[in-house]
């Protein structure tokens, strides 16, 4: 049982669009689009969001995605107007980069909170996002596992790679850094990875730290081993 998503929008081939990314990158999951008026139109339908967000709970709860202010307050209406408005919880979070984080992270088996959280994430500064890390590494230097590894596969690190490579380590009780020239990531997040813009041929740097580091690395080898899955 995972988390569902439901992506609010003013337009009804963004939602749809952004819904189908989404589900490339986390094929368990629910995440349904409620874009549009019920006439093709530009706007957002109370009846329509409703639907989606009862089709998208299966039994682990649902976080809703907005893009613009009206559609906040829709979404705001219909969680408020459920049997269990506890059910559901509509977030604040750049619609794109947190929908493509929440998926990633009902993927790997968070639950609500945890869903609603990396959607939240998503829109925070990458300074603000690597501080802990690096902080984290500095405290446990001496228990640093490291590798570095050449991306083989076509398109190197991007979406599908990147959620790839986040759903592997999920659950691993380890903090994980990726490096590729001056640039550092966190390993468990999609969008930090995507960032670094490591291609095909690339050799990056992973770093893990914490009780199952090497549990860490070995899976990240392994899939690099594997090209990702490409072909």
């Amino acid at each position: 049982m995972r988390v569902g998503l439901v992506l609010v929008s003013h337009s009804a081939k963004l939602a749809e669009g952004l819904a189908e990314v989404a589900e490339q990158m986390a094929p368990n999951v629910t995440v349904l689009p409620a874009g549009g008026t019920p006439d093709g139109g530009i706007g957002t339908d109370y009846d329509s969001v409703v639907s989606a967000v009862r089709q998208a709970d299966g039994g682990a709860g649902v976080v809703v995605l907005y893009d613009l202010g009206s559609a906040q307050m829709t979404a705001e209406l219909v969680v408020e107007s459920l049997d269990d408005p506890g059910a559901a919880v509509v977030v604040d979070a750049p619609l794109v980069e947190g929908a493509v984080a929440a998926a990633v992270a009902a993927q790997g088996g968070a639950d609500r909170a945890g869903v609603a959280q990396a959607a939240i994430d998503a829109g925070r500064g990458a300074e603000q996002r690597e501080a802990p890390i690096a902080e984290a590494a500095e405290e446990t230097a001496s228990d640093v596992v490291r590798t570095e590894l050449t991306l083989r596969n076509e398109i190197g690190l991007h979406a599908r790679p990147a959620a790839l490579l986040v759903r592997a380590i999920a659950g691993v009780e380890a903090d994980v850094r990726l490096r590729f020239g001056d640039d550092e990531a966190d390993g468990h997040s999609v969008l930090a990875i995507m960032s670094l813009g490591a291609r095909q041929g690339d050799r990056i740097g992973v770093e893990a730290t914490g009780p199952q580091a090497r549990e860490a690395i070995d899976r990240i080898e392994a899939l690099v081993e594997r090209n990702f899955e490409e072909g």
